[in-house]
Order: C-alpha cells, then sequence, then structure tokens
C-alpha cells in the first residue's frame, strides 16, 4: 500500500458537502467575533495605528515564539505553555496542509503530495507535537488544581471573602483546558480507530496512534467495529474543533489573538515615560474615567489578559493587604468594557454599563488606585505586555482632576505647590545640612563646576538622610569631585507628583527647576535619589534639554575604578542590597550598586527577590505621603523585606541606596521586631567607612544656606 490516508474516507458525498457547510458557519463566526472586537477597540480614544510597524512585528515574532516573557519565574509553566503552543501550532498548520492538498493542489494544480516519504514525516511530525500538546495540558492541569499557587487564586483583596464573583473565570479556565485535552485525545482516538481497522504498516510512522491502534486490535476493535468507531470519532472531533474555533474571539482564547497585538502595541517605555495631559484638554479628557477614554491598545490588552496572576503575585500591595490587585483590575476593566462596548451589550446580557458611565467608584474603588505604588513590578512580568502603571496613572489623573484624594496627600501637594517640598519647609532651609561640614559647597549658580548635584527633598530634610548627605558631600571632597548645590533654587523634581497623577503640579515644579538648571555652568547632574535621577534623566525631555544624569552609584563607581577613590580598608561584612523600583525596574541600574559593594570588600547575599523582581518599600507613588489602606493584620511591604533579609541568616547590614528606603527600612526593622538583629546602610556610608578616614567632626552652624538663599 502507498503511504498515505483519505481524509473524508467512508464518507458520502452529502456528509462532505455538510462538514464544507460546517466550516464555513464556523469560519464566519470567528471573522465576526473578529470584526466585534476590532469595532470594540475602534470606539477607544484615539487611532489604532502604531509606529514603526516592522520593528514591532520583529519584536513581537522573538517574544512569542521564544516564551522569553511567559518562562520568566515560572520555567515549568512556561515549560507546559511552551508545549501547548507549538503542539497546538504544528497540529493547526498539519490540518491547513491537509485542507491545502485537498482543496487546492490536488483538485487544482494536479499535484498529489500527501503521500510515500511526505506522509510518514508528517505522520511523525504531527504524533510527536500532539504527544507535546497533552502533556503541556497535564503541566498546566497539575499546577492549577494539584499545586494551586497563590497567583492562580481569585481572591481579590478588594473584596469580601464571599464577594469575589470570579467563578465563571474558574469555569472557563478548565473549559479551555478541558477542551484542549479533548481535542488532542480524541485526535489520536481517531488515528488510532483508522490505524485499528486498515493496519497498514506504514503507519508505524506514527508511534503514539500506531501503538494504540495495535491495542484496540488485540481487544478485538477491528474491521467493521473499527470503521463504526472511526466514523464517530471523526464527527465528534471534527465538530469539537469547528466549534471551538468559532469560540476563540468570544471565550478565555481570545488571548491567542489579543496577546499577540498587545506585545506588539505595548509601548516599550511603558510607566516610565508617562504621557502628557494635551494643553488644551477640558477637565473630561484629563485622564480616564470612562471606558471610551481607553485608548484602543489599552482596550486589546485588557481582553489580552490570560488571568496567569504573575502581576497578582508581584504586585507589594497585593501582598500586603491593601485593596488592589493588578489582575482584577484589569478583569474589572474588561468586565466594564464587555458589559459596554462588547459581546454582553450587544446580546443584551446582564450588566449593561453606559459606555459614557464612569467607572471610578463603580467597579473601580478610588482606595484601589490609591494602593498603587507605581513600582512597575506588574507591568515588568506581564507575559502579555499589559500597561497597568500607566493605566491606574491615567485614572489618579481623574480622580485628582475631582478632587478625590487622600487629605494627607492632598495637603503635601499643597506644602510642595507651596514650598517647592513635601516637607513644607522653607526654600532658605533646604541646605541647612551643609552646616555639618568642615568645607563650603559651591552655589553652581554663581560659579561654575563639573557635577551639579541635584539633592532632593528627602536627602535635604529628613535628619536621618542628612547623615548620608553629608557623607556623600565628604567623599565627593576626597575624591576631588568639583561640585555645587542649588541651595534654595531647588524644587521637588516631581517624580512622585507626576504619579500620583497630578500633572499640572508635575509640570510647574519641571518649569522652576529647568529654570535654575540652565542657568548654570556645568556637565552633569548628580542626585542619589533614584526618582529625581529618573524624572530628571527621562521625562523633563518636553523642554528640550540635554543633561547626563548619574546616579550617585554610578559616580561612585567610576570614582573607584579611576582611582580616585582608593578603599583601603576591607570591609568583610555579610550584607544584603535592596534594588530601588525608579533605579532597577525604571532604569535598569543594577550592576553599579553591587560593584561598589564588591570593591570595598563585603560578601552579597542576594535576598529570593532582587534586581528585576526586587520587592517595593512600600514608598513610590505617593504612598509615602498617604495614609494607610492597608489590612490591620497585614505587614507593610518594607517589614515584608526586612523580614526576608533576616531570613537569609546572619547578615550584618541591609544596603540601600535611596532616601526613601532609608527612611522606610529604619522604620521596618523596628516594626518588624528584627532590631538588634539586622542594622541599616546607605551604600555612601559603607564607602565612608572603607576609606577608613578621620570621623568628621560637627562644626555647627556655619550659616551657609542664609549666606546663598
Amino acid at each position: 500500500m502507498t503511504p498515505t490516508r483519505s481524509t473524508f474516507a467512508g464518507l458520502s458525498t452529502w456528509e462532505i458537502v455538510f462538514w464544507y457547510f460546517l466550516i464555513a458557519v464556523s469560519t464566519a463566526v470567528f471573522v465576526w467575533g473578529v470584526v466585534r472586537l476590532i469595532l470594540k477597540y475602534r470606539r477607544g480614544r484615539g487611532s489604532l495605528t502604531v509606529d514603526r510597524p516592522l520593528s514591532r512585528l520583529w519584536r513581537t515574532a522573538a517574544i512569542v515564539l521564544t516564551h522569553s516573557w511567559i518562562k520568566r519565574r515560572d520555567p515549568v509553566a512556561g515549560a507546559g505553555h511552551f508545549l501547548i503552543f507549538y503542539g497546538f501550532l504544528v497540529l493547526f498548520a498539519g490540518t491547513v496542509i491537509l485542507g491545502f492538498q485537498d482543496d487546492f493542489a490536488k483538485p487544482v494544480l494536479g499535484w498529489d503530495f500527501f503521500r510515500n516519504e511526505f506522509y510518514k514525516g508528517y505522520s511523525l511530525f504531527l504524533d510527536v507535537f500532539g504527544a507535546a500538546l497533552i502533556a503541556g495540558l497535564a503541566i498546566m492541569a497539575y499546577k492549577r488544581g494539584i499545586q494551586k499557587p497563590f497567583r492562580l487564586r481569585y481572591w481579590r483583596p478588594d473584596r469580601a471573602e464571599n464577594e469575589d464573583g470570579r467563578r465563571l473565570y474558574v469555569i472557563g479556565d478548565w473549559a479551555f483546558l478541558g477542551i484542549l485535552f479533548f481535542l488532542a485525545l480524541t485526535g489520536f482516538l481517531l488515528e488510532s480507530f483508522r490505524i485499528a481497522e486498515t493496519n497498514p504498516s506504514f503507519e508505524v510512522w506514527s508511534p503514539l496512534g500506531w501503538t494504540v491502534g495495535k491495542a484496540f486490535r488485540g481487544l478485538g476493535v477491528t474491521g467493521s467495529t473499527a470503521a463504526d468507531a472511526h466514523f464517530v470519532q471523526w464527527w465528534v472531533h471534527g465538530v469539537v474543533a469547528l466549534g471551538f474555533v468559532a469560540s476563540i474571539p468570544f471565550t478565555k482564547a481570545v488571548h491567542m489573538l489579543a496577546s499577540p497585538a498587545s506585545v506588539a502595541s505595548r509601548d516599550e517605555q511603558a510607566g516610565k515615560e508617562l504621557s502628557p495631559i494635551p494643553a488644551d484638554a477640558k477637565p473630561d479628557e484629563v485622564g480616564y474615567g470612562t471606558i471610551l477614554d481607553f485608548p484602543p491598545r489599552y482596550l486589546v490588552q485588557l481582553d489580552a489578559c490570560t488571568k496567569c496572576g504573575k502581576c497578582h503575585a508581584a504586585c507589594p500591595a497585593t501582598n500586603s493587604g491593601y485593596p488592589l490587585s493588578p489582575r482584577d483590575l484589569i478583569l474589572d476593566l474588561r468586565e466594564v468594557a464587555e458589559g459596554a462596548l462588547g459581546l454582553r451589550h450587544e446580546l443584551h446580557v446582564e450588566p449593561l454599563r453606559d459606555p459614557h458611565a464612569s467607572i471610578l467608584g463603580d467597579p473601580i474603588r478610588p482606595e484601589t488606585l490609591w494602593s498603587c505604588m507605581q513600582c512597575m513590578a506588574c507591568v515588568e512580568i506581564c507575559p502579555v505586555g499589559i500597561e497597568h502603571v500607566p493605566i491606574i496613572n491615567q485614572m489618579r489623573r481623574r480622580l485628582v482632576e475631582r478632587g478625590e484624594m487622600d487629605s494627607t496627600l492632598q495637603q503635601t501637594l499643597e506644602s510642595i505647590y507651596e514650598t517647592g517640598n513635601s516637607f513644607g519647609e522653607a526654600s532658605r532651609k533646604r541646605a541647612r545640612w551643609t552646616r555639618e561640614l568642615d568645607f563650603d559647597v559651591k552655589d553652581i549658580r554663581k560659579e561654575p563646576a563639573e557635577v551639579l548635584w541635584f539633592v532632593g527633598d528627602y536627602a535635604s530634610f529628613d535628619p536621618r538622610n542628612q547623615l548620608v548627605t553629608q557623607t556623600l558631600a565628604r567623599v565627593l571632597r576626597h575624591a576631588g569631585v568639583d561640585f555645587g548645590i542649588l541651595y534654595d533654587a531647588e524644587r521637588n523634581a516631581g517624580c512622585d507628583v507626576r504619579r500620583v497623577g497630578e500633572e499640572g503640579l508635575f509640570n510647574h515644579l519641571r518649569e522652576e527647576n529647568v529654570a535654575a538648571i540652565s542657568n548654570c555652568t556645568f556637565e552633569r547632574i548628580l542626585t542619589w535619589d533614584p526618582h529625581s535621577f529618573h524624572t530628571l534623566r527621562n521625562e523633563y525631555g518636553a523642554f528640550d534639554v540635554d543633561w547626563k544624569v548619574v546616579h550617585h552609584s554610578q559616580l561612585l563607581l567610576e570614582l573607584v575604578a579611576d582611582g580616585r577613590l582608593a578603599p583601603t580598608k576591607p570591609l568583610d561584612y555579610r550584607i544584603t542590597y535592596h534594588d530601588p523600583c525608579t533605579l532597577g525596574r525604571y532604569n535598569g541600574v543594577y550592576d553599579e550598586p553591587r560593584q561598589v559593594l564588591a570593591s570595598i570588600g563585603t560578601e552579597l547575599v542576594e535576598m529570593p527577590r532582587s534586581r528585576d523582581n526586587s520587592f517595593c518599600c512600600g514608598a513610590g507613588g505617593g504612598r509615602i505621603w498617604m495614609t494607610e489602606l492597608k489590612r490591620e493584620d497585614a505587614p507593610r511591604p518594607s517589614e515584608q523585606r526586612i523580614d526576608e533579609a533576616v531570613a537569609l541568616g546572619g547578615i550584618d547590614y541591609f544596603v540601600v541606596c535611596c532616601p526613601k528606603d532609608v527612611t522606610m527600612y529604619e522604620d521596618a526593622i523596628k516594626t518588624s521586631g528584627h532590631q538588634g538583629e539586622i542594622e541599616l546602610r546607605e551604600l555612601t556610608e559603607l564607602v565612608w567607612e572603607s576609606l577608613d578616614l578621620a570621623s568628621p567632626v560637627p562644626v555647627g552652624d556655619r550659616g551657609g544656606e542664609e549666606e546663598h538663599a
């Protein structure tokens, strides 16, 4: 016998015609579903088009085909999805090849390639990848049904335990897995019954089907019995497969379409560079208050969410009992979009929503949005490119426009507007920390310097942080760095002001800082505050400034490498280092602080969550200026982080390089009950100790800032 097979063996003409009718219906339903999605996305504010389409297409193909985003931090789930993805893709390609042979190559071109060696290779390839599909589905079923990780639970931190409303999602998840299992298994059964009926020797190239087919023959399933079973199985498998294709735009399977589109349209600077508010924007155009305010790419992202829960597991707010889960926020917005613009609205299925109705309050509660620390953990780990942080920021903007914010936050913003700093202190006090130095610090407004040091609020006004600021000044002086500061002309850089949604105040601060800095002569800007570092480096570009901005960890490493700082006292401390969110995830500065720590002889022990997986201290996104929203029984993010460090065992110092981290973790060491077990040090303090210089003696009031004010 020639190695081949007939697609429609045993089917009459009318049955074949009916089959093609079902294909047409399935295809029509699928196309209608896709068109419906496109029409829904088009109702968003803005255009569906994206810039640099070819480069985006290339990047998307690389991300999707390598699974580089999916496998991160959960290689088992990544392997499972990899097997499912390629198993399904190859089986789908096999079906397309079969259709091409039957419907075009043979009847139109007279080319019958589906035989002999091609058929053997085809059979082996599909058998192997069919088995891979089943293995991948088994892995996912094990994780979801037996392992049950936290991220796959539909527990909601913003709802009562009996108010989750996510049971349909659980059913949908299992239905999706079940249907794919059914298709894979019935495909093998279909093959096995055909082999049991005809027993061709060349079908050994379908090893799994061959083995099961031989087992059926051993049980007496041969001849007409096997033929009848094959006939039934052909229709069952075929109809379910067509039904699955038709359902893709309407079920969990929609992520097969939306996820690649979401990855393709994602802003590469998502959350890092927030979009400005147009100068002519009306109050109801500031931020997002209705589902129609969302641009099309964000509506695509809502459908792309696979409910994998990676953002849910990474979010410090979720893990600390704040009423926020990035996953549930996206699902709530998806439900609004479907109820107002999508299938639920079209079929008049509850809940119906007016597209113009506000989403703030119901279902998106203000406390949910104010819980966000803007740490970017959710954006960084999302395998389908959802931009949670800028979405939250846009809804915060609308809340600020409506005056709906925490009272302490409002007071802080007013203080920043009136005094230029978040402490509400007079501007002349900004440089008071220089009084304790035994040398004068240049006023860079009056004389040029190599480095303009932008000090920042916490580094200028907080007593504990002032010690670090003074130490850094001494280190710079020792290294011969020519630096100066702005004294009373410096203002809050505006990073967290912008991230709470107060864009107008941010622009005001930016204008004042740009005006002050532009009148100075310098080569680069230095800051040890990652928030100021990020904003000066990335968010002042609208004023067409071209500044080189460095974090003090980068400058310290440079000074060590150049020999201008020569540590003489190796520090045999066992330390762990915390990556600040704004320095790490926002700006990719991970290695420099570690290299500085290595240069002074410390032994670094990494915490389980480090680098891009670092856990937030809880201060970002303006949270440091707000009242607590978390449950009383839940430890704060900073306390959890100290617990994580202490659990390493034998750690001398918890090392940070951010003023807000100094504040948050000094307090957390006390409140977490670990005082005496671990101490906090800022990077600069260890560098100073390694220089083995005489400890400075406070010289009292030098009257510095009054002279320069």
